[in-house]
């Protein structure tokens, strides 16, 4: 069976789910999650984006594995989860209602 991310990240795999391409999806997962799950997310996978970042800016886009694409996308919905860990405690932007804001264009990964 294939690796699901990279040597090294094999702690990450219980969060494979995190691993969405879309800004969208990844607040919309972000949004459908409890703040335990978004704790759970955010201790593991934080202490490894050192590495993983120096892992990612040695590779060419052009060239990128799956495992290796998992890993971005993943360490993208960390950003994502980022503040609702840090500052809000709460999934959602504090006072914000219903508004959103939609990515027009994605990084094509």
């Amino acid at each position: 069976m294939a690796s699901v991310f990279p040597e090294g990240f094999e702690s990450l795999e219980p969060f494979v789910d995190w691993a969405v391409p879309t800004e969208k999806a990844r607040y919309a997962k972000r949004i459908s999650s409890t703040m335990d799950e978004l704790d759970a997310f955010y201790d593991v996978a934080f202490p490894l984006l050192k590495s993983g970042t120096a892992r990612l800016e040695k590779i060419s886009m052009e060239d990128i594995s799956e495992p290796d694409k998992r890993l971005l996308w993943l360490f993208c919905s960390l950003v994502t989860v980022a503040f609702s860990v840090e500052a809000w405690r709460q999934p959602r932007v504090p006072d914000s209602g219903a508004s959103s804001i939609d990515a027009i264009v994605e990084p094509a990964v």
